[in-house]
């Protein structure tokens, strides 16, 4: 009985699945890779394989071709054998309801996408009665087209007729059309609900909004788990939930921030990622508002990452979608301490890349042309956080003179001058 215990307890086996494709190239796809692992180690299980193969584009059958589905269903079978067990196979991009029934019905284990995993990840995050509705909504979305699955994985348990069936199996040999309207039904009704619920929120948060007074809003935005959350604690000396982990912050966080005799509101937002779900990005729209309604932008981006310019690409192409792409913003380079390059001999004839090239190398380069609206921080080692708070304080209060021109606001020096 002990023995059972414990192996419940033991975290889930993951097998990872990405294609190459002429899009994306093997060292795109690894990185893709990375990434999905690190998604699937925050919701809780741990990868012991990976997959990959080249094709024009996934099947529309089942994703990979014949011959590597069988490739990964002999793996599951030999890890059956030294009895560790795949728990799920996880695929990089979004499935198809058809494509999850063929691979399930192949396999014979879980079948998750980048979506759903995402969207578990989301659900285990979501800590208010805001970021609940707005994942459920999510959820929802996500599942509706797919059911048509879900009641094949019902039927499939219940054995069906022929099947020996026994205990368990009655009323589930096949919902039929019936009760597969019924649930979309049952689904949408929960839609519209949410939606309304999400209305009367939205509502309530604009209303919040108007009532913080004549201030600037700043907010912090950028990829997952560069630091967001962590910069914020520092700035407004509060204790924001900080995690190395993937979407340590579903639920946006305003405080009051006061540099010298400045005040304005700094506001903590969900961290983006490559391939977001669209239905995630439509269900927290109240919670971006913050982001649409912000004054400045301050975007952190992790310059330790090897792939960190993609991943500003990726936030500036979602922050063009919700229609923020022109709003006044910075960039500020955060975990400078974690930086490495390889130094290379002097006749090395490599060009000079983010791998091989000095920090202040790398500084010279397009950041370069960035002049005052580029910073380089450590938030974890509190590097050039002074440095910050004096380019925020002159950026804040250039945009509080351009907004609120006959405020009462006090500058002693400007007094002075």
């Amino acid at each position: 009985m002990k023995e059972f215990v414990i192996s419940e307890v033991k975290a889930e086996t993951a097998v990872l699945v990405g294609l190459i494709t002429q899009e994306q190239d093997e060292a795109k796809t690894i990185e893709y890779l990375d990434e999905l692992e690190f998604l699937a180690d925050t919701a809780g299980a741990v990868t012991i394989k990976r997959f990959t193969q080249k094709l024009n584009g996934p099947s529309t059958v089942s994703y990979v071709g014949k011959g590597k589905l069988e490739e990964i269903k002999k793996y599951i079978q030999e890890q059956d054998d030294n009895e560790t067990p795949v728990g799920m196979v996880i695929f990089d991009d979004e499935l198809s309801a058809k494509q999850i029934r063929n691979i399930e019905k192949e396999l014979g284990v879980k079948i998750l996408d980048r979506t759903s995993l995402i969207l578990d990840i989301f659900a285990m995050r979501a800590q208010t009665a805001n970021a609940k509705t707005q994942v459920e909504l999510a959820q929802y979305r996500y599942m509706l087209p797919r059911l048509q699955r879900l009641w094949t994985h019902l039927e499939r348990q219940g054995g069906g007729s022929g099947s020996g069936g026994g205990k368990g199996s009655v009323g589930l040999r096949g919902p039929g059309e019936t009760q597969l309207e019924m649930d979309r039904r049952i689904i949408l009704q929960r839609i519209t609900l949410l939606k309304k619920r999400l209305e009367e929120i939205d509502k309530q948060k604009t209303t919040q909004r108007k009532n913080r007074g004549r201030m600037v809003r700043v907010a912090l935005v950028g990829y997952t788990n560069v630091g967001k959350s962590t910069i914020m604690n520092l700035l407004s000396k509060s204790e924001v939930f900080a995690e190395d982990k993937l979407f340590a912050t579903l639920d946006t966080t305003v405080r009051k921030v006061v540099i010298e005799n400045l005040p304005f509101l700094l506001a903590d937002t969900v961290g983006f990622i490559r391939k977001l779900p669209t239905d995630l990005v439509d269900s927290f729209k109240s919670t971006l508002d913050e982001v649409r309604e912000a004054d400045l932008l301050l975007h952190v981006v992790d310059i330790s990452h090897p792939d960190f310019e993609e991943q500003i690409q990726v936030v500036e192409n979602t922050l063009k979608e919700l229609g923020c792409a022109e709003k006044p913003s910075m960039i500020v380079f955060n975990k400078i301490d974690n930086y490495t390059w390889t130094d290379k001999e002097p006749d090395d004839l490599t060009p000079p890349e983010k791998e091989n090239i000095t920090l202040d190398e790398l500084k010279k380069t397009w950041m370069a042309r960035l002049n005052d609206n580029c910073l380089f921080i450590s938030a974890k080692q509190k590097e050039n956080i002074d440095e910050l708070r004096e380019t925020l304080y002159r950026k804040v209060r250039e945009l509080h003179v351009q907004k609120y021109p006959y405020n009462d606001f006090l500058y002693p020096e400007a007094e002075e001058g």
